[in-house]
């Protein structure tokens, strides 16, 4: 033991002087079992401190993706809203363990019986980092712009599912800012404080004046937010530093003032074994998308292991019911009852994870419990009602019906750890009742060039939808919205306005009970009634640091914000 810590601390004497490649060196000696000795500060108690947060010092994360852009309205992945969460804020803030809403740059709001005005009060004391008064002008020229985009900048509208029916934002005095849409969104108060992806950041007026092209240089994106940036190299890193003026952090955090980190450095490191040996030598601080078979090793060497669900969806096999062969309900259901959850359980996830028992993540307020009825293991039904529905047994296992194989293709995304270990095996199960899931999991840009063929190309689209809200449910479903399944008037056996109207419904009411109710008769519907989607397992956003960073939050949508944390060391 003393040779090898020895050995490594000679090649690395200094904290951030070993390059990535040698986090290989770290993985070799914990899989032959040999203990590497963490050269870090540990926690304040044990340095002596008394456990208040300590001012200064610079963050080193990683994360396995990257931002394509630092605009954060324009931002589909998760590196892209985690950093834009830090560098904007939002009206208000959803509590991650209740669901309420809480005051942030709104201090109280009020709406009109139809849900369809909204009207927020807002502080008078925040300014964008360029100096300008934080306003209800603001707040317009942001919705405005975030909805119905401006084509002279190469502004993509980017509100049709986050707000739909959108109609304006009246301002009758500088701080109040009045909503309105054109019918019935109950959603709007949870859509105020979203931070998932394409989120709405308040950007200064300076900002919306430019061009898509022009906001590619991160100094001229200017929010609200407890960070400004610093640099952005595309692929490589995102450097936030610290605003010193800062002092609107939501109530809900009890975090008062400027951030305690001078500085966040966010690299891009695509490789799990990379991102986890990088944390071990000390070239990082903390790593989001840790391996599943990474988090006991970690755990064990001491660092910290922190996770939060991702409410919202659960990573689900949405079906094409246009595409043969999932137009055929049977197929459906027979994909739902053919798969083992408990193996996935087993030899997939962790307990930062878990089996989907709804379409709906547990956190979310609504979810239904489906384990016992259309979401459990029974191969011998499923086998049963492909038998009824005239699929045989073809020469080499793959079932056939007038003469074409039961052949399902499915477009997965690889940005989850976890996303492809999971396909594969819900693969083999089903391969053992003649169905053959073919799989293409592909990083984040080339599953986005294919969705746009979704429709003609692929039986299965694999994803979730980040949204603390079972409204979640009417923007991927609704034939109005997103229409994940893709149902016309012509879908056999589906009637669309029964899943038009059910899922609408979420929009009409914010009474407690009654969209609890509505929440559930979503469910019934999407699951047991038509069989449009089979939820996989509920994805975790998954931290591991050193022992010496503190105060990570993970919010609503299990996106991070970084105004709360610290390092005992102050470096």
């Amino acid at each position: 033991m003393s040779d090898v810590r020895s050995t490594i601390e000679q090649a690395a004497p200094g904290r951030r002087k070993w390059p990535w490649a040698a986090a290989a060196v770290v993985l070799v000696l914990l899989a032959a079992g040999i203990g590497v000795a963490v050269t870090r500060g540990g926690d304040s108690a044990e340095a002596g401190g008394d456990g208040r947060p300590v001012t200064g010092g610079t963050l080193q994360f990683a994360l396995i993706d990257y931002q394509r852009s630092p605009d954060p309205q324009w931002g589909t992945n998760y590196a892209e809203s985690l950093i834009g969460n830090n560098i904007t804020d939002k009206l208000t803030w959803q509590d991650p363990d209740t669901g309420a809403i809480t005051p942030w740059l709104a201090e109280s709001w009020q709406y009109n019986t139809d849900l369809t005005e909204f009207t927020f009060h807002l502080r008078k004391d925040v300014t964008f980092s360029d100096g300008t008064p934080f306003d209800a002008a603001a707040v317009k020229a942001n919705f405005d712009q975030y909805v119905h985009g401006d084509e002279k900048l190469g502004i993509n509208p980017n509100g049709a599912t986050l707000l739909p029916g959108y109609v304006a934002t009246a301002t009758p005095d500088p701080y109040t800012a009045v909503v309105r849409f054109s019918k019935p969104l109950a959603s709007f108060l949870q859509a105020s404080s979203f931070t998932a992806n394409a989120q709405p950041g308040f950007l200064a007026p300076a900002t919306l004046k430019l061009s898509a092209q022009e906001r590619a240089d991160p100094k001229k994106i200017i929010g609200t937010g407890p960070f400004v940036y610093e640099s952005w190299e595309q692929q490589v890193k995102t450097v936030i530093v610290k605003r010193a003026d800062y002092h609107w952090a939501p109530a809900a955090i009890k975090h008062e003032g400027a951030a305690y980190l001078d500085k966040v450095v966010f690299n891009t490191i695509p490789e799990a074994s990379v991102r986890t040996g990088s944390l071990v030598s000390g070239t990082i601080d903390a790593t989001l998308d840790v391996g599943t078979t990474d988090e006991k090793p970690l755990a064990d060497q001491g660092f910290s292991i922190i996770s939060r669900g991702v409410s919202g969806t659960a990573i689900y096999f949405n079906f094409n019911s246009q595409l043969f062969p999932t137009d055929d309900i049977a197929v459906r259901r027979a994909i739902q009852l053919g798969w083992d959850r408990d193996a996935i359980a087993k030899t997939v996830l962790t307990d930062s994870y878990s089996v989907a028992t709804s379409v709906l993540a547990p956190s979310v307020i609504g979810y239904a419990d489906h384990s016992g009825t259309t979401l459990r293991y029974d191969p011998t039904r499923a086998s049963a009602l492909l038998d009824a529905a005239g699929w045989q047994p073809g020469p080499d296992g793959v079932r056939v019906k007038d003469g074409r194989k039961l052949v399902v293709k499915l477009l997965g995304i690889s940005n989850l750890v976890a996303n492809k270990p999971a396909y594969e095996s819900v693969q083999q199960d089903l391969k053992k009742i003649g169905i053959d899931l073919q799989l293409s999991v592909l990083p984040i840009p080339d599953y986005a060039a294919q969705v746009a063929k979704a429709r003609t190309d692929w039986n299965v689209t694999a994803a979730n939808r980040s949204r603390n809200d079972a409204s979640a449910l009417n923007l991927t479903y609704s034939p109005a919205l997103g229409n994940g399944s893709y149902l016309t008037a012509d879908s056999t056996g589906v009637d669309l306005n029964e899943v038009t109207t059910t899922l609408g419904k979420l929009e009409t009411t914010l009474d407690p009970a009654t969209r609890k109710g509505y929440a559930k008769a979503a469910q019934d519907l999407l699951l047991d009634k038509y069989a449009l989607v089979s939820p996989i397992y509920n994805p975790s956003q998954v931290i591991a640091h050193a022992p010496d960073v503190h105060g990570i939050i993970f919010d609503a949508q299990s996106r991070n914000h970084f105004v709360d944390a610290w390092k005992s060391d102050g470096k």
